[in-house]
């Protein structure tokens, strides 16, 4: 069976899209129609921009989304058995598995975008990846901060879990993670504290929209970051991208509970290549590549 996997924020490089646009008649109708729907040159900023233009929130995600999206409608033999999508991911394999519309799609993710930088803005906060310690050990650790917000936040391979928090949440759990024996815990360069309950007020205003937004059944089961499970049910795959933001994503558990339904092969559609890593960590034996056209 054929597993569909959509990264997230932090997979954006210079030039992103720039081939599809050129290449496929398709894919520029589509680039086009994102710049209408978002209101600027989102193509220009892609193809022609810095990194540092593409680490602007409003473009990073929109972005991402837009590259893995459009490069799934370009493909012919797009016939997936299962999808997943790591965090922002996870809106591009609702639209890829055509649970989403495009429009309706890209307007949530731009939603998202704005309101997490919003969350970001409010309070002081930040990420930290804790590598070479199980997550049962991390787990207890951060229970012992009882005075700090700081929550595991992507399980995204064994050994490789990211933490969120407050600025001084993360640097108690650093030292307490060192104690334990972590072998390295590194602060990551991110806005904020992504999954973890700082950003309440955004998963607020996501809601909403989520909400008001029509939901079809895809086109085969979506895994969900929050509980790692299967689901075709629309409301339901409704309810679980509401909680997603203040809620781990469970990476490590999508990608077994994918391989223990059957898939054999994953393709990862979309910039970057940071999830066929994470994949072949998790599922050793696990055959993984990249989708070029």
């Amino acid at each position: 069976m054929k597993a569909y996997v959509f990264p997230g924020q932090g997979a954006q490089y210079p030039g992103m899209g720039k081939d599809l646009y050129e290449k496929f008649p398709q894919a520029k109708e589509y680039f086009e129609k994102a710049n209408e729907i978002l209101g600027f040159e989102i193509t220009k900023v892609m193809f022609e921009g810095t990194e540092e233009d593409l680490k602007q929130t409003k473009i990073t995600q929109p972005a991402i989304f837009l590259h893995s999206v459009i490069l799934s409608y370009c493909m012919e033999d797009f016939k997936p058995d299962m999808v997943a999508g790591h965090s922002l991911g996870e809106f591009s394999a609702l639209a890829a598995a055509k649970a989403l519309e495009f429009e309706d799609a890209l307007r949530l993710v731009l939603t998202r975008a704005l309101a997490m930088q919003k969350a970001c803005d409010l309070r002081p906060s930040t990420m930290a990846a804790v590598l070479g310690l199980e997550d049962e050990v991390i787990e207890k650790v951060l229970q012992q901060i009882t005075d700090d917000i700081v929550v595991a936040a992507n399980y995204n391979s064994p050994g490789q879990v990211v933490i969120s928090g407050t600025v001084t949440g993360i640097e108690k759990a650093t030292a307490l993670l060192k104690e334990a024996g972590a072998k390295r815990v590194l602060p990551l360069k991110v806005g904020g504290a992504f999954h973890s309950p700082l950003m309440e007020p955004a998963r607020v205003e996501l809601a909403d929209q989520i909400k008001k937004t029509p939901f079809k059944k895809p086109i085969c089961p979506i895994y969900q970051n929050v509980t790692g499970l299967p689901y075709t049910d629309s409301e339901q795959i409704k309810e679980n991208l509401i909680l997603q933001l203040t809620s781990p994503v469970r990476w490590t558990q999508t990608i077994q509970n994918m391989v223990k339904d059957g898939a054999h092969e994953f393709f990862e559609v979309g910039p970057g290549n940071v999830l066929q890593g994470l994949i072949k960590k998790i599922v050793p034996e696990a055959v993984a590549s990249s989708v070029s056209l």
